[in-house]
């Protein structure tokens, strides 16, 4: 395509294409994770930080170029996770000022633009490190600025800016021994190369071949000997929070920052107008909220024990002595991942409905399970391929269960007999997959028709297996209408998995209406934590 200028949707549309590709890559982002603690996250931090500014954007009817621009830094400030993603905030966050009172970028706006994404992410962080993603975003921003004058069409521009970024990244290894050790270049580059990469799709209409893990210099081999020990952690717990906050003077935040590190190290203050986010490593996480709430209040609060992340990563773990079953399933939400964990699962792979694992995905996880023969649930149709796929590769016998969803996997697994043969089980699990009606509550994101139904964006809509049933406004009007459609006289069973966006008091009101209208049927309410579905309802 020969663009000359990125208005506001077609900002929009890089942004969200670009949280597509670094979610396809994040394992090899992950695996690249050596820096500054190797608990092989920084992809998914990343991705889960950039995704949270597709969905602000996905839900935006708004077209201008600067709002989308700081529609995108505000959903990533919010989503932001782990080192990686604080940056990343910082380059959206910097990139949302170069677009201020734009209409439209050219080669010479985006070069500005990557300019001052640049300069925010350096600020950011307290003492800046070179041979990371910093290093590489501002490489790139000077290569934009410095020849912007040479390119008429923006797709050539970024592909030159790739390639630059490509160049920056091969030599990370040179300016930090660390990952000179390891043999790997620096993941959060790789990181930002991704989403860079996915915009380049959107301004040109093509696609760059990815490396193979066997093409970057990385392998698990390599990071299992250079991986840091529990011991080599000075400060212990990695703590992030966000202050609510209508101040806006500079030294705040530099007074903060300055506290923080004389407790802890990793020290990251950013904020904006309505908000500071703050990431920092240390032993003394109670010492850091006491600061933030002389601020402000404080939201989103999460602490976690380094030392105990790389005491359980999987790269770690020695294989103890071969068990007869083992389970990978594939589910999206903290709730449905201890879910499955408590139902027997050994590994669950973070995915679903638009995040499809790969092939590689599911024989990482084989490698982690000591069994003679493994089940697969993949839980949803989009997925099947690749986990017969992973069958086909894989040294150990594997049976696929071709569960189609959540609550198909949940039967499947409850019908599991830790005394019967592969045969028996494959044959009661499948057989249990068939007694269960599976529902779904999400919103419509384009104007539709089906079955009669007018749909409109952003409508509720209820889906019973593969048909949209109930249409509506309210998300418990729908789910309402979907579970009436879903029960017969041969119910048994009724059970709600909620999502991230809805409240346990309201499902806790929506079972008590639900157990008088149906005092014949037990009704379970989970926590399921996933996004895009507000509910998925099981009927048995």
């Amino acid at each position: 395509m020969q663009i000359k200028e990125i208005d506001g949707s077609m900002l929009k549309a890089i942004v969200i294409n670009g949280a597509v590709n670094l979610e396809k890559n994040k394992k090899i982002v992950d695996d690249l994770n050596v820096f500054p603690v190797p608990d092989g996250d920084t992809g998914t931090n990343m991705s889960l930080t950039i995704q949270y500014a597709a969905d602000e954007l996905k839900r935006a009817s708004e077209k201008d170029l600067s709002k989308i621009a700081q529609m995108a830094s505000s959903g990533a400030l919010m989503g932001a996770r782990g080192n990686s993603g604080v940056i990343l905030s910082q380059l959206f966050r910097g990139f949302a000022k170069g677009c201020e009172n734009r209409k439209t970028l050219n080669t010479f706006g985006l070069a500005n633009a990557l300019k001052e994404a640049s300069a925010m992410s350096y600020k950011a962080v307290m003492r800046p490190i070179e041979g990371t993603i910093l290093t590489v975003a501002r490489e790139m921003a000077e290569f934009a600025v410095e020849n912007a004058s040479k390119y008429k069409y923006m797709d050539e521009m970024l592909l030159a800016v790739i390639e630059q970024g490509k160049s920056a990244l091969a030599n990370t290894p040179e300016q930090l021994p660390v990952l000179k050790e390891a043999g790997v270049v620096d993941s959060g580059g790789k990181g930002l190369l991704c989403i860079i990469e996915g915009a380049y799709e959107i301004l040109s209409g093509k696609s760059i071949p990815m490396e193979t893990t066997d093409e970057l210099p990385s392998t698990s081999k390599m990071f299992e000997d250079h991986i840091m020990s529990a011991e080599d952690i000075t400060f212990g717990y990695c703590t992030e929070f966000i202050i609510l906050s209508g101040i806006e003077e500079s030294s705040i935040e530099n007074t903060l920052k300055e506290n923080l590190a004389s407790i802890g190290d990793s020290v990251i203050v950013v904020g904006d107008e309505e908000k500071i986010k703050v990431h920092v490593h240390t032993d003394q996480p109670d010492k850091a909220l006491n600061w933030a709430l002389e601020i402000g209040s404080v939201t989103r609060i999460k602490i976690d024990n380094m030392r105990e992340q790389v005491a359980n990563n999987p790269s770690q773990k020695i294989k103890g002595e071969e068990k007869e079953y083992g389970f990978i399933s594939v589910a999206a939400g903290d709730g449905l991942e201890k879910l499955f964990k408590s139902l027997g699962v050994d590994e669950v792979i973070e995915g679903g409905q638009t995040m499809n694992p790969s092939t590689q995905d599911f024989l990482n996880k084989i490698e982690h399970i000591n069994a003679k023969h493994i089940f697969i649930l993949p839980n949803n149709s989009n997925i099947l391929l690749a986990a017969n796929q992973a069958k086909e590769i894989s040294q150990v016998p594997i049976t696929v269960i071709s569960t189609k969803s959540i609550p198909q996997g949940i039967s499947a697994l409850l019908a599991f007999n830790l005394e019967g043969d592969v045969e028996e089980n494959t044959s009661q699990m499948n057989e249990a997959i068939q007694e269960v009606k599976t529902g779904q509550v999400t919103y419509a994101v384009r104007d539709t028709s089906f079955n009669s139904l007018e749909i409109k964006k952003d409508d509720i809509i209820g889906i019973l297996e593969k048909d949209i049933t109930a249409v509506g406004q309210n998300v418990f009007e729908v789910t309402r209408n979907l579970i009436e459609n879903m029960i017969d006289e041969d119910t048994s069973l009724l059970s709600l998995y909620y999502g991230a966006e809805i409240e346990e008091e309201d499902v806790n009101n929506l079972i008590e209406e639900l157990e008088e209208k149906y005092s014949d049927i037990d009704i379970e309410g989970n926590y399921g934590g996933q996004s895009l579905y507000y509910f998925i309802l099981s009927v048995e």
